[in-house]
């Protein structure tokens, strides 16, 4: 596979299955091109959380315990679908696609920007997680340990996509 070709993982959030957007969602990172190779529904327990946010994407030690708990809280309110992308630089694709983290500065035609709109002062206020939709990797690093804390290899998929030599 060549070096611009990656995959990335993408979780719908709670918010997202509940509010019945997955399908309108999904169907964005489709049209640009990107390939889904894993998905599945799952309600995670706090303990595969905690190895997500903390021991690959370091919330608790860059944001605090707090921040961890309010985001723990909100993401075990129903199942998320986790779902694998590939693509032409497919990090950097989708996280332009979803938009900033707090849904309140997301650009319109971002998923954020579209579908939410809560600001990071609020949410502090009601102390509550931010409901933002979809979570994104960040780097390469934290797709290739996100992805196989996520899914197994047998969970993977290669496949070809009758598109792909348009977007490749």
């Amino acid at each position: 596979m060549s070096e611009n070709i990656q995959k990335t993982l993408v979780l719908f959030k709670p918010d997202t299955v509940q509010r019945g957007l997955v399908g309108e969602i999904l169907s964005r990172f489709e049209r640009v091109g990107l390939k889904i190779v894993a998905t599945k529904m799952i309600a995670p327990d706090e303990a595969h959380y905690h190895k997500h946010y903390e021991e690959i994407g370091q919330m608790i030690t860059r944001r605090g315990e707090h921040a961890f708990d309010v985001t723990l809280k909100m993401m075990i309110e129903g199942p998320v679908i986790a779902m694998v992308f590939e693509g032409v630089e497919a990090i950097a694709l989708v996280r332009k696609l979803v938009g900033s983290t707090e849904p309140k500065s997301s650009a319109p035609g971002t998923i954020r920007g579209d579908y939410s709109h809560m600001s990071f002062g609020y949410a502090d206020s009601a102390d509550k997680g931010i409901p933002n939709l979809i979570h994104a990797s960040g780097d390469e690093a934290d797709a290739e340990k996100e992805i196989s804390h996520w899914f197994s290899d047998d969970e993977l998929y290669e496949y070809l996509t009758a598109h792909e030599k348009f977007t490749r």
